[in-house]
């Protein structure tokens, strides 16, 4: 290794140029979409309300997913334990379970963006 003189004082030896590897720091990715939704839809009886959620997760699905989904539906009437165990709040309450979290959504999914921010379609902006 050659040896260089500084002005003032002891030799130092001459620093090597590291070469430059691939290994850039890593971008933070952005979660992926899953390829199937999986939804569970909590619902109490066949109220008016609920009727609604069902039929407003079903015209978004088929506008925006396009069979990639699955739709499971949870009357609480017939299953009350699955409320506790759950952690259903307020019904209806739309369940989406994304690869890294599970997302809630509460009321009758007439709100088109922000079932789509919780589905992960679409940004904020």
């Amino acid at each position: 290794m050659p040896i260089t003189k500084k002005k003032a004082g002891a030799p130092v030896r001459a620093a090597r140029a590291r070469p430059r590897t691939a290994t850039a720091t890593p971008r933070a990715k952005r979660p992926r979409k899953p390829e199937v939704f999986s939804l569970r839809l909590f619902v109490a009886g066949q109220t008016s309300k609920s009727e609604r959620a069902f039929a407003n997760l079903t015209a978004l699905c088929e506008k925006h997913l396009k069979g990639r989904y699955q739709v499971e539906v949870i009357d609480l009437l017939e299953n009350p334990h699955l409320a506790r165990g759950n952690q259903i709040v307020a019904i209806p309450t739309l369940e989406v379970k994304l690869p890294q979290s599970v997302q809630r959504i509460i009321g009758d999914l007439s709100n088109t963006d922000r079932v789509l921010v919780g589905l992960s379609l679409d940004r904020v902006e």
